[in-house]
C-alpha cells in the first residue's frame, strides 16, 4: 500500500464517523493514517515489483538446480560404467 492509499483508507474511515464528530475528521484522518502507516510497516511487507524480482530469481535458480540435478545423474551414471568395466 502506497502513501495515498494509506490516506484514502484513512480519509474513508473519518468519513464514516458519525455527524456529531465532524470536527474531529482532519484529526482522526491524520491519527488513522499514522496508525495505518506504523501497523502495515511493522508487517515488514514487500512491494509487488520486489515480490515479482524475487520470484524471478528462484524461478532461475529452480531451473539451474534442475540443471545440475541433471548433471549430476549423468555423471554419476558414467561413473557408475566405468567402475562396472
Amino acid at each position: 500500500m502506497n502513501k495515498e492509499q494509506i490516506d484514502a483508507l484513512a480519509r474513508r474511515l473519518a468519513d464514516s464517523l458519525p455527524a456529531d464528530l465532524v470536527a474531529a475528521r482532519e484529526d482522526l484522518a491524520r491519527n488513522f493514517s499514522a496508525l495505518l502507516q506504523s501497523g502495515l510497516e511493522q508487517l515488514d511487507l514487500v512491494s509487488r515489483e520486489e515480490f515479482d524480482v524475487q520470484r524471478k530469481v528462484l524461478e532461475r535458480t529452480r531451473e539451474r538446480l534442475t540443471e545440475l540435478e541433471r548433471e549430476l545423474a549423468r555423471l554419476e551414471g558414467d561413473a557408475a560404467g566405468k567402475a562396472a568395466r
